[in-house]
C-alpha cells in the first residue's frame, strides 16, 4: 500500500517537527526518549499513527528483519544498492570486530532529495543476544566507533521512509590509537603479545617496536601521565592512562624520559626515547608497548595499533543494474550468507531460478528471491532476462500475479490461447512476459502447455 499525498504530506512534516530537536544518541540524551534517532524515528510513526498503515507497518518489519537476517562480510567492504520510497528497506551486516578496532562506517546516497540514514551497531553475545551500542545521529549517514569487546556485531542501515535513493555503504578499519614511536608503524613490531618469556616462566605483556636509539616514543592519546620511573624488567617506564577507553599505556625500555608525573600530553606529544634499559640491555633499542584496563590486566595491543587495511577496493555493481531481474544461468548455484565462496550456503539454486538485484558488487550480487530470502550470488553465474527461455501458448485463462505468492494482487487476466515468454521459474511459478510486454507471475500448472513454434531469440 502507497500512502496517498495528504498521508505523506502529514508524515513528513509531523517527522520534521520530531526532529527538529533532536540530535541526541543514548539514554543521557533524554530518558524519557528512546535511545536511539531509529527508536526515535520509530517512536514518531507510532504517535502519529503512521505504524497503522501498510508502509508504516512495513518500516518497522524491515529493521526488525534486517536484525534477524543480517549478511556477514568482513572489513573492508563496500556495495551498492537501492532503496523505494514505494517499498520499506533495511539491511544488517554482520562483522568481526576485536577490542582496540576503530571503524568507519559511511553511508552515501544519490537522490532527488536528501535521505536521512539511520546507522545503529549491535553487538551480540553467545546467546545471540543483541545489544545496541551505539548509533549515528540524526544529523549524519556516517558513524565512527570502536567495540569496547573482542565479539561479533551487527551494523543496521535503514533509510527514513518515502524517499528514492541509490547508495553506497563502506566500512573501513583503523587503528584506534597512534603509533608509539614516531616514523615507524605495525611493521617494525617484532615481538607480540603472549610469546614465551624467561623459559616460559612468564608471557610478554605487549609488543617490542624497534627503532634506533633515541627515536621518541610518542603519546598514542590524549591524557595524563601517571608513572615516570623505573624497574628491573622495563628500565626507565612511563604509564599514560587513557581514560576515555578506561586502559593505562605502558611505554618501557626508555633511554630516558621527557615527561613528569601528572603531565597531561597530547596524541603525538614525546613520552620519552627509545632505548634499551631494564633488561633489554642485550637486545637492540626498541620500545616495550603495553596496554592494561583499569579493571583487569594486559591485553594485546596489537588491536589498537596495527595498521588498517585501506580503502575498501570492490569494485561497484552499475547503479543501472539495480532492480533488475536476473537468473541463474549455471547448472546450479548457491545463495551465500556472505559475498565470497566459502560462506555458508543458504540455498542452491537450480537454473532458471529468478531474483531480483537489490544492492551488491560486480563479483557477488546480493539478491532477494521471490519468497524474500536475500543474500548473495556470484554474479558470473546469473544473465538477464530479458531473452526469453521459451514461449507458450496458454491453453486455459490465468491471473498474472505481482508476486510469486497466493496471496499476491492480481495485474492482468491472460486468456486461453494467450502466447507468453517465460523468463524464469521456480518450482511453483513461472515469470512470464505477456505479447503486450507486461511482466508476472503465473502459477506453474497454467504455463506447462506445449510451446509454440515460434522460435524465440
Amino acid at each position: 500500500m502507497v500512502l496517498n499525498n495528504s498521508l505523506r504530506f502529514l508524515t513528513i512534516g509531523l517527522l520534521a517537527a520530531w526532529f527538529s530537536g533532536c540530535t541526541g544518541v543514548g539514554p543521557g540524551s533524554n530518558l524519557f526518549r528512546p535511545s536511539s534517532p531509529h527508536e526515535q524515528y520509530g517512536q514518531s510513526l507510532k504517535e502519529a499513527k503512521l505504524d497503522r498503515t501498510a508502509l508504516g507497518t512495513d518500516w518497522i518489519s524491515a529493521g526488525e528483519r534486517a536484525l534477524r537476517d543480517s549478511l556477514k562480510i568482513t572489513i573492508p567492504y563496500r556495495e551498492s544498492g537501492y532503496f523505494s520510497s514505494s517499498k520499506a528497506f533495511a539491511v544488517g551486516y554482520r562483522l568481526d570486530a576485536q577490542k582496540g578496532d576503530r571503524f568507519l562506517v559511511k553511508v552515501e546516497t544519490q537522490g532527488q532529495k536528501t535521505a536521512q540514514i539511520f546507522i545503529d551497531v549491535f553487538s551480540i553475545d553467545t546467546k545471540n543476544r543483541l545489544d545496541l551500542i551505539t548509533a549515528s545521529k540524526a544529523d549524519t549517514n556516517v558513524l565512527i566507533w570502536e567495540p569496547r569487546q573482542t565479539q561479533t556485531h551487527l551494523i543496521r542501515i535503514q533509510p527514513e521512509l518515502l524517499r528514492n535513493a541509490q547508495y553506497t555503504i563502506t566500512i573501513t578499519r583503523e587503528p584506534s590509537l597512534a603509533f608509539p614511536v614516531k616514523g615507524r608503524d605495525s611493521r617494525q613490531i617484532s615481538s607480540f603479545f603472549g610469546a614465551s618469556r624467561d623459559g616460559g616462566r612468564r608471557r610478554h605483556e605487549g609488543v617490542d617496536i624497534f627503532a634506533p636509539k633515541g627515536t621518541p616514543a610518542v603519546a598514542s592519546v590524549n591524557g595524563i601521565v601517571t608513572g615516570v620511573g623505573t624497574n628491573s624488567l622495563g628500565g626507565n617506564v612511563a604509564f599514560l592512562s587513557d581514560d576515555e577507553r578506561n586502559i593505562r599505556l605502558y611505554y618501557a625500555h626508555l633511554d630516558r624520559w621527557n615527561v613528569t608525573n601528572g603531565q597531561r600530553v597530547s596524541v603525538g606529544d614525546t613520552i620519552g626515547f627509545v632505548g634499551n634499559t631494564g633488561n633489554a640491555r642485550t637486545t637492540g633499542p626498541h620500545l616495550h608497548f603495553g596496554i592494561y584496563g583499569f579493571n583487569d590486566g594486559a591485553t594485546d595491543p596489537l588491536p589498537y595499533i596495527r595498521l588498517g587495511r585501506g580503502p575498501a577496493k570492490q569494485v561497484m555493481l552499475s547503479p543501472s543494474r539495480l532492480g533488475d531481474s536476473v537468473r541463474i544461468s549455471a547448472v546450479r548455484s548457491p545463495v551465500r550468507l556472505a559475498p565470497h565462496g566459502d560462506a555458508l550456503i543458504l540455498r542452491d539454486l537450480p537454473k532458471s531460478s529468478p531474483m531480483t538485484i537489490v544492492g551488491g558488487t560486480e563479483a557477488w550480487l546480493r539478491v532477494e528471491l521471490p519468497d524474500g530470502l536475500t543474500g548473495y550470488v556470484a554474479g558470473s553465474t546469473t544473465e538477464v532476462t530479458n531473452r526469453p527461455l521459451r514461449r507458450l501458448t496458454l491453453a486455459a485463462s490465468g491471473n498474472l500475479l505481482d508476486a510469486a505468492d497466493t496471496q499476491a494482487s492480481v495485474m492482468n487476466t491472460l486468456p486461453a490461447g494467450a502466447a507468453i515468454d517465460v523468463l524464469a521459474q521456480t518450482n511453483t511459478y513461472q515469470l512470464v512476459r505477456n505479447t503486450n510486454g507486461q511482466t508476472g507471475w503465473l502459477y506453474l500448472p497454467l504455463a506447462t502447455n506445449k510451446p509454440t513454434k515460434t522460435t524465440v531469440r
